[in-house]
Formats: structure tokens, sequence, C-alpha cells
């Protein structure tokens, strides 16, 4: 029998149906007379065929169902991506319309067209914010075309670059300039492949996070400390901006347009030039607080008010006069050993003005670098050289005592050993920061004359102040011959009873003088030791040449003469100073007239040590011996 499937072939007639079921079931009367006709087997077969046809129905309404389904499913898709072609190509024809829009919009004049300008400009934005929705979702996905094909409108999106690429999670370091650097580095290789004009996609971006992202960083950080703390402001200052250039830097490595240095430093610029307008005039007076506050706070850790120096005609005409006479004008301070020069002191101005020139060099302006440079140096001189090296010899040139004074302690050394050690880190500063930036300027000539000036100032004083500290060596020199130098010393009662190698005088005039040519070497360096203990080592001569003609002598007094004279000659060497040495030297031999025999005085005055002598200083000596009547020993120079 045929499946009930076969039936339906073709269109359902039920009264065909039940014919053709009659026909085909045995006893359905297909053969026709009472006795071919089965009604109970006919019964069973419609039975059958009717349960046969619902379990079809069922069957044939699941699959109904499901291909419904299936259609909505697949025409529902198919409904959203015509949508989304219909949106994307209103997106386009929108971002032709509104960029024009736009363009137009910024010519019109604005007291006639705002309303017109704000709603285009709210048009522009939520166009913008809905093309970086696009792209972002598009970046997501992984769809390099489809953000090709939405960044293609570079004039309107370039701004996304700053959204997209900057999104959170970007700055996590906590260091907006490694951050930066980073997500360059990072971001660089997809824009070249997802935007046709590269460079200028990343020259946006740079742009972008200079002006918004480094910019309130900058401003943040400045402007929390700019009417506070001055110190900290000026090293934040030199910072930040020593990190941006570093930045700066880095990123001219990226392919950025034809010009990007100069596109670099414009951005740099446009962060910094307010606070670089306005730098130099708050350096000056941070170093000029600074500097005073640092002097006080010395000063008043040796409880010392410090005294008005005069300036002015005044004090040119002391000056004047005490050069001239080598006389104190005014009191005599006595400093109790203090030099007032603090090498800590020093540091500290020396370190301030090192910082301030590194920041001047960094933050000036190249036309402006030279003349910013000069105001600080003038500032040093004015803090270390006026108000604390000139100020400390000042004092100790009203601290050195009279020529005359009894054991006076003489300081003025230890004040010129301290004056050039400080002198000597000034003028290394001077060379190694100060000299790079003004070496190919106009103002070098000024700096040069400007520290001329103040070496020649310093070395008056110092060449005063010495000059009165010899004359009081030589004044103690003198005290104690006066009161250790006897008469008896070279006219012995005892002739044949005279021990002594040298006087007591004698030996300590050369322990002083051998201290104070110590205290010389310590004090001074380079030539200036020579030049001050040849000066001292003349002096030092001539008052022994002196003092040893004020007495008579005897000829055992002449031979202790000549003794003391030979120990005068071995503290002399101790000078290292030729012609120190070579002046004793002749007075050694002029003391050998004292004690030669008569018959033989003109022969050792015609000696080679003698001969160019003037013969009325022969004459003179000569005429201390005690037998220079009794031997008419005048005769040899009449």
């Amino acid at each position: 029998m045929a499946t009930t499937a076969q039936l339906f072939e073709e269109p359902f007639d039920a009264d065909e149906y039940i014919e053709r079921l009659a026909w085909r079931t045995p006893g359905g009367g297909s053969k026709g007379g009472a006795e071919a006709f089965d009604p109970k087997r006919l019964l069973e077969e419609f039975e059958n065929h009717i349960e046969e046809l619902k379990q079809l129905d069922e069957k044939i309404q699941r699959r109904v169902e499901k291909l419904e389904h299936q259609c909505h499913r697949e025409a529902k898709e198919f409904a959203h991506k015509v949508q989304d072609l219909q949106r994307s190509n209103q997106i386009k024809e929108a971002a032709d319309i509104i960029q024009k829009l736009h363009l137009i919009a910024q010519e019109l004049p604005f007291d006639r067209f705002a309303d017109v300008k704000a709603k285009i400009a709210s048009k522009y934005h939520d166009l913008e914010r809905q093309l970086i929705q696009e792209f972002t979702a598009a970046q997501r996905r992984g769809e390099i075309g489809r953000m090709r094909e939405v960044a293609a409108w570079k004039n309107v999106l370039l701004y996304i670059t700053f959204h997209f690429f900057c999104m959170p999670g970007a700055y996590l370091r906590n260091d907006v300039f490694e951050d930066t650097a980073v997500l360059c580095q990072r971001v660089n290789k997809q824009v070249g492949e997802v935007f046709s004009s590269p460079e200028t996609v990343m020259a946006k971006l740079i742009q972008n996070i200079f002006e918004n992202k480094l910019q309130a960083h900058v401003r943040e950080k400045l402007d929390e400390t700019r009417h506070t703390d001055v110190e900290q402001y000026l090293k934040n200052l030199n910072d930040l901006y020593t990190r941006t250039t570093a930045l700066a830097t880095k990123l001219n490595e990226f392919n950025l347009g034809s010009d990007k240095h100069t596109f670099l430093s414009k951005l740099i610029k446009s962060i910094f030039s307010s606070y670089l307008e306005s730098y130099i005039d708050m350096e000056r007076e941070y170093l000029r607080t600074r500097g005073a506050m640092i002097l006080q706070r010395y000063y008043d850790s040796k409880n010392h008010q410090k005294r008005p120096i005069g300036t002015g005609s005044i004090q040119e005409l002391k000056e004047r006069i005490r050069q001239r006479t080598n006389l104190p004008l005014g009191p005599i301070i006595d400093t109790h050993g203090e030099t007032f020069l603090s090498p800590e002191l020093v540091v500290n101005l020396l370190q301030e003005t090192r910082h301030a020139f590194e920041r001047c060099n960094r933050l000036s302006d190249p036309s402006d670098l030279p003349k910013n440079a000069y105001s600080i140096f003038l500032l040093l001189v004015d803090h270390l050289c006026v108000d604390h090296i000139d100020y400390a010899l000042e004092i100790g040139l009203s601290a050195i005592p009279s020529s005359d004074a009894k054991n006076a302690n003489l300081y003025f050394l230890d004040v010129v050993q301290q004056a050039n050690s400080i002198f000597h880190l000034f003028d290394k500063q001077f060379n190694d920061q100060l000299m790079p930036l003004i070496s190919s300027s106009p103002k070098l000539a000024e700096c040069l004359q400007k520290k001329k000036e103040v070496i020649e100032q310093m070395e008056v004083k110092l060449d005063t102040g010495i000059d009165r500290t010899i004359n009081c060596m030589v004044g103690q020199m003198k005290h104690i011959l006066a009161t250790e130098q006897k008469k008896t010393d070279f006219r012995p009662e005892d002739e044949n009873n005279v021990m002594i190698q040298y006087t007591t005088a004698c030996s300590k005039v050369c322990a002083y003088v051998s201290r104070q040519v110590e205290h010389v070497r310590k004090s001074m360096d380079g030539k200036n030791v020579d030049t001050v203990l040849t000066e001292l080592g003349v002096r030092f001569h001539r008052l022994i040449h002196e003092h040893l003609q004020q007495y008579s002598y005897s000829s055992m007094g002449g031979m202790l003469a000549i003794c003391d004279v030979a120990e005068y000659r071995r503290c002399a060497k101790g000078f290292r100073v030729p012609l120190v040495l070579q002046l004793f030297d002749t007075l050694h031999a002029l003391c050998n007239l004292l004690v030669v025999a008569p018959d033989n005085l003109k022969q050792v005055c015609s000696g080679e040590q003698l001969t160019n002598l003037d013969r009325n200083l022969l004459h003179a000596f000569v005429q201390l011996r005690m037998d220079y009547r009794s031997a008419r020993l005048g005769r040899h120079f009449s």
C-alpha cells in the first residue's frame, strides 16, 4: 500500500482520498457486491489513516514553525545590515554637510548668527562623538578596514586620536612624561596602518597631549608653589621644563612632518611661555633673599652685629690715607682670632648660584641668556665678594694692632688664607659655569671688567693688611731686641770668658721670625708667598742692620755679632728667597770689619762681597769698633 505521504503529492481532496482509500482496502467494496464489503475492516483502515494524518499534521506544523523562525531571524539580520549600510551612508553625507557648514559658520559674524553658529557647532561635536564611538568599536573588533573608513574624514576626525589612543589605562604610572613616551611608542605603528596621513595624526595626537595632559600637569605642579615656596617653584619649573624637553627629544624620532623640531618647540613654548616670562625676576629675587638669609644666619651664629662699612668719597679718602700712612683709621677691634669668613657659607652661596646658572641656561631665551647670567653673577658678587669677603677684610684691617704693640696676635694672615681659598672657588665657578653662558656675547667684557674690579679692590685691602701685618712683625722683632739685647753683649767685661754661640736677643728674634715665615707659607699660595716673604725678609734685614749699628764692639763682641748674624742668616735661609739670603751674606761680610786686623782692613774692604758697597757704609761699620780711634782706622777711608 502506498504511504500516506504519497497521497499528498497533489493538492488534497477529501472525497477523492476516501474513494481511493476504500478502493485500495480489501472489503472496501472495490470488488463489488455484498460479499466484498467489510465495514469493520474499512473502519479500522479509516481510523489508522486518521491517526497517521494527525501525526503528519503535527510534523508539518513543527517544520512550519522552524522555517518561520529562521525567516524572521534572517529578515532581522538583513534589516540590521541594511540599516548599518544606510547609517554608514548618512554618516558620510552628514560629515560632508556638517563639515562645510562648520567652516562656513566660522566666517559668519557672531552677533547676528550666534544661534546658528551654536547649533552647527553642537551638530559638529555630536557627529564627532558618534564617529569616535564608531572608530573605537571598530578598533575593539579589530576591523582595520572600518577604522580606515571612519578615519578617512580626517578634517573632522583628527580629534579622535586623542580620545581613542588616550583611553583610560594609558596613564597609570603616575609619571605623565614616561606614560606619554610609552603611549606614543605603542600607537605609532597602528597610526601608520590606519590613517592615510599618519604624520599628521601623530602630530595632532602629540599636540593634544601637550595642550591638555601635560599643560594641566605643569599648571598643577607650578601653581601650588608659585606664591608659597619660591625655591620649590624654581626647582619644579626647571625639572618640568627639563623633562618636557627630554620627552620632545624622544618624540622627535617619530614622523611628524617636515619641520617637527619647530613644531615641538612651539608646543613646549605654549606650555611654559607664561612661566618663563617671569622666571628671571623670580630667580633674582630668590637669590637676593636667600643670599641675605645665609649671610645673616652665619653672623647670628657668631653673635656678631655687622658694622656699617662706609662708602663714597669719605671712605675713599680714608682708604687713600691708610694706603699712604699705613695707619689704622678708627678704633682697633679685637676679633679674638675670628676671621669672619665661613667656608660653609661660601659653599652654600656658590651652590645656590650654581643651581641658578643651570636654571638660567635651561630656562632663558637664547637672546636673553647672557644678560640673565650676568645679573645672577652680580648678585654673587654682592653677597660673596662685598657682603662677606670685603666685610671680613675690613674687620681684619681694623683688628691689626699698631706696629708698636707688644705681644700682638696677628690674625690678618688667616683672613688672607681664607679669602684666597674662597676666591679660588669664586674664580672656578666664574670659569666653569658663567663663562660658557656669556663667552660669545658682549656681556663677556662686562663680566671680565667686573671681576677685575673686584680683584683689584680685594688686592688693595689684602696688600694694605699684609703690609701693616709685616710692620707689626717688625715691631715685635724690634720689641724683642729692645728688651733682650744688652750693650754688654758686644762689650763683655771678661773677653776671655765668652761661652755663648749667639745672644739671647738673636735667639728669640730668630724663633719669632721662623714662626712668622711658616705662618706666611700657610696663608699664601704661588708667587704671593715669595712676594710677601721677600718684603718681610728685606725689612727683617733692615731692622738687624740698623740694630747692629747702635752698639760699639770689642774684639770678642765683634765675634759675637758675627755669630748673631750667622744665626740670622741661617734663619733667612728659611725664607727661600735669594735676595734675602744675599742681604744677610753681605751683612755677615760687613760684620767681619768689626774683627779684622787693622793692617788687613783695606784688603777686606776690597773683597768680593764688599767692593761694590758704598764706602760710607763700610766706614760706618768700622767706626763701631772700640779701637777705631786708637788704631787710627779712619785713615783707610780718607
